[in-house]
């Protein structure tokens, strides 16, 4: 049987590149089962934990017969999909594509999953969309960052 699943996302910074985090909401539509998840990063960038959020919502799900629907702020993020940007990175080679490592981890779990994207303005009042935001800025702040190695590293000279 499949499932209608509903995927709230947030990324949050504190500078960009600095301190960052994402949150996740994750909930099946008719049933009373919700899930959040949320991880901070000691350095990053906001456009990577919105898109990262989404990957790690993504890589939860145990099956690929859901209907999956995913609600974001980020038109970075939405607007690679609805409006088709990530075919032409594709064809491209992912060339001049920022943040490449994560759109290509995205883009093998879209292609499973077949979510559909809707944006959502944030800090609007939206209920999911504000729990995200606080898991997120929660995260960064965290004592227990985790490292963002492809960033980090590609932003330090070197890749290793």
């Amino acid at each position: 049987m499949s499932l209608k699943v509903e995927i709230y996302t947030d990324g949050a910074c504190s500078g960009n590149p600095g301190k960052g985090g994402y949150g996740i909401l994750m909930r099946v539509a008719g049933k009373n089962y919700q899930k959040t998840y949320a991880k901070g990063f000691r350095k990053t960038t906001n456009n990577r934990m919105e898109l990262m959020a989404v990957i790690v919502a993504l890589e939860q799900l145990k099956t690929n017969d859901n209907e999956v629907h995913i609600y974001t702020d980020s038109k970075y993020v939405s607007d690679a999909i609805n409006q088709k940007w990530i075919f032409g990175w594709i064809k491209r080679g992912w060339k001049n594509v920022k943040n490449p490592d994560l759109w290509q981890q995205f883009y093998r779990l879209y292609q499973l999953h077949k979510p559909q994207f809707h944006w959502i303005k944030g800090h609007a009042g939206h209920p999911e969309n504000e729990l995200c935001d606080q898991l997120a800025v929660a995260a960064a702040k965290s004592d227990q960052l985790a490292i963002d190695s492809f960033f980090e590293n590609q932003n330090d000279g070197g890749m290793f």
